[in-house]
């Protein structure tokens, strides 16, 4: 195995572990069985998660997941 073949092994693992943190950390979308038949109820609070906690989880998992999908590409190429 070649350095950039271990360094990109070490990215892929690191990515790995952070993407199966951020999304655990996430909260579910639905309030279990009554979500999936009832429906949820939309508030003004609800609509307006531009800046709370889970919409920054759910940009970071976007980015991490593509730096990760990047990593086994290019592992995989080499």
């Amino acid at each position: 195995m070649s350095a950039p073949q271990i360094v990109l092994s070490i990215i892929v693992v690191i990515a790995c572990m952070f993407l199966i943190a951020v999304v655990l950390l996430q909260s579910g979308k639905s309030n279990g069985l009554s979500g999936a038949f009832g429906g949820s109820f939309d508030t003004y609070l609800g609509k307006n998660k531009s800046s709370s906690a889970d919409a920054r989880l759910a940009r970071l998992t976007k980015w991490v997941g593509f730096v990760f999908m990047l990593a086994v590409l290019v592992l995989n190429l080499l």
